[in-house]
């Protein structure tokens, strides 16, 4: 979900990782295998794994908060709140930090389509698709990114070349999300509009990040600037879009407002941080497996809070999507995906202490 979601997870992976890394619902930008070269070299206060099991609660909570958020809000403004909550936690961590946000127009553009693609677009799908499908399916639909990724990256990036083991796992994948629609039956109660809507925010962000990858890889910007600016722009793009098509709140009722601002603050602007922290101390491997977590939280969450029906195709389904994706993640003839993370964040620590701020 993450911004994302979605999940889910930077817009300025300088590493070039695999496109069909796992998302990030509701993370504020594209691929959360990125390096974080906005990271300092002191060492955290907090365990990494402890980063790692908030950042996965909070990602699974997303698709609860967007629920809630759509029972007082239309889902434009549901969307326009989690981005502007989630650009305001990252604008003030760099005005403490005293970074700037990017400069030049041609970066502002790319930044621009980014900000659609990965933030508003599927951001508001997910939203929409809330309306009439369960947050637990939602947050299954958000698992198949990496799927999407691939069949992406066949057209998109001929250095990422599949192998039997990647197909096999997008094979999987399909399988099982038939399995968690309750193909044989007809797709007897699921939305299908839903669904879709659903299916295609995931492939949202699996479009935005090759985009990233081929426009936003190297702009000697930090992280947190980047991400910072992607959230600015997507808040202004649904400022402008939500009045159209919805019209203003007449009335802002307490439990949709606090799931709006907590979808924001924290699954949009504090999970940033979480991850970009945790992929430059462990690595992006280690860091993406939060993807794997997400659906099995966000199946809890909804049942557990939301009352939500769950019948035994679903967990089944999931299960097969995320081995699905998993597959999908291994087995690249691409010599960036060969490379160790580890590797790649040294590689970008040895960079100039500016750059690695964004000064």
């Amino acid at each position: 979900m993450s911004v994302v979601a979605p999940g889910s997870p930077s817009a300025t992976a300088t590493t070039r990782p695999s496109t069909t890394s796992p998302s990030a619902p509701g993370i504020a930008t594209g691929p959360s295998t990125g390096t974080a070269r906005g990271s300092g070299p002191g060492r955290p206060t907090v365990d990494w794994r402890i980063r790692f099991g908030a950042l996965s609660l909070i990602w699974g909570f997303s698709f609860l908060f967007i629920k809630l958020g759509t029972d007082g809000f239309a889902p434009l403004y549901v969307s326009f709140g989690r981005v502007f909550f989630g650009a305001l936690v990252l604008v003030a961590i760099l005005a403490i930090k005293r970074q700037r946000l990017p400069r030049g127009a041609r970066t502002w553009g790319h930044l621009a389509v980014a900000a659609l693609l990965l933030n508003a677009l599927p951001f508001s799908l997910f939203a929409y698709a809330e309306l009439t499908i369960s947050s637990t399916l939602a947050g299954i639909c958000n698992a198949t990114t990496p799927l999407w990724g691939m069949v992406l990256s066949l057209v998109a990036l001929s250095e990422d070349r599949p192998t039997r083991r990647r197909f096999a796992g997008l094979g999987l994948g399909f399988i099982g999300v038939l399995t968690v629609l309750g193909a044989w039956q007809g797709f007897d109660g699921q939305d299908p509009t839903g669904t879709l809507l659903a299916l295609i925010a995931s492939a949202s962000y699996a479009v935005g990040w090759i985009y990233v990858r081929r426009t936003l890889s190297d702009t000697g910007n930090s992280h947190l600037s980047m991400s910072g600016a992607q959230l600015l722009l997507a808040t202004a793009q649904l400022a402008v879009v939500a009045p159209v098509f919805s019209p203003l709140p007449t009335s802002f009722p307490v439990v949709p407002v606090l799931s709006i601002v907590a979808l924001g603050a924290l699954g949009t602007g504090l999970a940033f941080l979480f991850q970009y922290g945790l992929v430059a101390e462990v690595g992006p491997t280690t860091a993406t497996m939060t993807t794997y977590f997400i659906p099995v939280i966000a199946t809890a969450a909804g049942v557990a809070l939301l009352d939500e029906r769950l019948t035994w195709n679903t967990p089944v389904g999931a299960l097969i999507v995320l081995a699905g994706a998993a597959l999908t993640q291994g087995g690249s003839r691409s010599k960036a995906a060969r490379r160790p993370a580890a590797d790649a964040v040294r590689e970008h620590t040895r960079q100039p202490a500016p750059q690695r701020a964004g000064k």
